[in-house]
């Protein structure tokens, strides 16, 4: 009790001086944090509003030269169109040959997507699991190949000697080997999970290709997803290799029919600018359809290694 009566600390705590002070300084703390976070939102805000713009200023762009006529763009190149002139897409169709050359880009970006993704598959469980010697080292040799440059010159001559230059099948497979950055979302996204599986798969006997196709691959559904995205991507746009490696007419992609639109004297750019939203009009639709799965199996092969 002497305690007590005789602290000077109580005596300033319970006074209503000091709790008129506290209650008077709390809300001048919370107006300067709620104001700091409204500037810091503010901010934020313009930021993704200025990337928007950046991004979508080109495609707004190629749309509005794509619904002009030639004398209009030649008048105004930068103008709004005056008039929606759809013609140009019905004769970029049939002047680029799309009905036929977009059947062998679906051809090329789906079977060659798919067996890279089996391949960066069967590469990244044994690294992400550890169950090869130096499987560190091998993760460290697939980040570095992100940065190499292409090997033009040996894939072509590799291609030429086992005779598979202008076929489909040899540009199929040269596409899937070149597996982009598969492997190192897949190994990121396997290391979250736990090698308990394993350990109650091989009790139960389940073989090792089917433990992976069975149980790991719908684990991993959405940077698998992720992984056949970027692939078919880098795959659909691809116009340097179906140059070297496809001289027949009958297999070239939908990329090289952007070609019939340059001239000697003159470019066609209303149609060319309708044939480049043909061409990237599927690859949109891709994306938007698979935007959960892309957005998660990237966000996942990023941050759970």
């Amino acid at each position: 009790m002497r305690s007590l009566d005789s602290s000077p600390v109580s005596l300033e705590s319970t006074s209503p001086t000091a709790a008129m002070a506290t209650r008077v300084r709390r809300p001048k703390t919370r107006h300067v944090r709620s104001r700091k976070r409204i500037v810091f939102y503010l901010v934020a805000y313009f930021i993704i509003a200025l990337a928007l713009l950046l991004y979508l200023f080109p495609l707004l762009s190629l749309v509005n030269v794509s619904l002009k006529t030639p004398s209009e763009f030649i008048l105004d190149p930068t103008g709004l169109a005056k008039a929606l002139h759809w013609q140009n897409f019905v004769n970029a169709w049939s002047k680029g040959n799309f009905g036929a050359t977009i059947l062998n880009s679906l051809l090329y970006t789906v079977v060659a997507s798919m067996l890279s993704t089996v391949l960066a598959v069967l590469l990244a469980f044994p690294i992400a699991r550890g169950y090869i010697r130096g499987s560190r080292y091998w993760y460290v040799l697939f980040i570095l190949s992100l940065f190499m440059p292409s090997a033009l010159i040996p894939q072509f001559q590799l291609i030429v000697r086992i005779g598979l230059y202008d076929t489909q099948i040899g540009y199929i497979l040269l596409n899937a080997a070149t597996l982009g950055v598969g492997p190192f979302l897949i190994i990121g996204y396997l290391r979250s999970m736990p090698k308990d599986l394993d350990e109650a798969a091989a009790i139960d006997g389940c073989g090792y290709f089917r433990y992976v196709f069975t149980i790991v691959v719908p684990l991993i559904k959405p940077v698998l997803v992720t992984a056949f995205i970027l692939h078919a991507i880098g795959v659909w746009n691809d116009i340097i290799g179906p140059t070297i490696y496809l001289s027949n007419a009958q297999y070239s992609p939908v990329t090289l029919g952007l070609f019939s639109f340059y001239g000697q004297y003159g470019n066609e750019w209303a149609e060319l600018s309708a044939a480049t939203l043909i061409v990237a009009l599927p690859l949109i639709v891709l994306y938007i359809a698979l935007q959960r799965y892309f957005i998660e199996g990237a966000m996942g092969g990023s941050l759970k290694s």
